[in-house]
């Protein structure tokens, strides 16, 4: 009787891992255990905890008693002060600005956050629908996201031409030098997280009901475009960080911190009166770094 033949069986191939994109992250209900192991050391944030919040609530008094100093001094004086806020989706700007703004009158802040140009905008000169929203005698504007969307969001989106970004990134530092030149103090604030930070906060806002507002289909596509928006805020580090409007970042990964020395930079740099030294602290130079020193730690890789 003839031997029955073995029937060999094809080995499964093996399967290359799905990358993971930003929607996967969305809809995942847990996000992996390395994400949130990463998630602070990230974008080379120099330390492995965070603030307490006790510390940071007393500090957090004095600093908003000094903002308080400021606001009266503009006042009184008739400065007018631009504070920019900049930085990746989930990076703390908005938590910032609202800290800043927490026990400010109101008539002499605002907060300026537009919404896309309408057809209109599209057709002026690319700086003009700002123009409206620079402060007058005595204000303070602070603005969450601004002229800088040319730099990063538009060409990394496809929603300004690479000719656009260009002229934008030549004439940002002349604009920027006749606001000041006209007695306007400006800050501006480049709030830097790492990827892994980003997924984390990103993912937190998709499955919190009070906060899901703030993700855009924009949002949805920021991780995926990481290594491009990088390259853009490199090219516009080096292009308008001047000595008239030099650009001031923060390591952002801890809110806390960030919140914190994002004030003492604005106090530490106006002559206001009655202002105290010891209630404005020090400026931890871990995190506030000038564009010069983001640019040798190539930290935005």
């Amino acid at each position: 009787m003839a031997k029955a033949k073995k029937v060999r069986r094809a080995k499964p191939k093996k399967r290359k891992p799905a990358k993971l994109t930003s929607r996967s992250y969305f809809t995942m209900k847990e996000l992996p255990p390395e994400i949130e192991e990463r998630a602070l050391a990230s974008g080379g944030y120099p330390y492995d905890k965070k603030m307490k919040r006790k510390p940071y609530e007393k500090e957090l008094r004095l600093l908003q008693i000094e903002l308080l100093k400021l606001q009266e001094w503009a006042k009184k004086s008739g400065e007018r002060i631009v504070i920019i806020f900049e930085g990746r989706d989930a990076a703390g700007k908005g938590g910032a600005i609202k800290r800043f703004m927490q026990h400010l009158a109101p008539r002499q802040a605002r907060l300026v956050a537009l919404s896309k140009p309408t057809e209109a905008e599209l057709g002026q000169w690319y700086f003009q629908r700002y123009v409206p929203h620079l402060p007058s005698r005595g204000e303070m504007v602070l603005f969450d996201r601004s002229w800088y969307n040319r730099a990063g969001v538009e060409p990394v989106m496809g929603f300004c031409t690479e000719e656009q970004h260009q002229q934008f990134l030549e004439e940002a530092p002349k604009f920027e030098e006749l606001l000041v030149d006209d007695g306007i103090r400006l800050f501006k604030l480049w709030l830097h997280i790492g990827r892994e930070m980003q997924i984390k906060r990103q993912h937190a806002r998709a499955h919190d009901p009070l906060k899901r507002w703030k993700l855009s289909p924009v949002d949805y596509k920021a991780i995926d475009h990481w290594d491009d928006y990088s390259r853009a805020f490199e090219k516009m580090i080096k292009a308008t960080d001047t000595p008239h409007a030099p650009w001031t970042i923060i390591l952002a990964n801890d809110k806390l911190r960030t919140r914190l020395n994002a004030m003492r930079f604005v106090l530490s740099e106006l002559p206001y009166s009655g202002r105290s030294e010891k209630s404005i602290g020090e400026i931890d130079k871990n995190i506030v770094l000038s564009g010069e020193e983001c640019l040798a730690r190539g930290l935005n890789k």
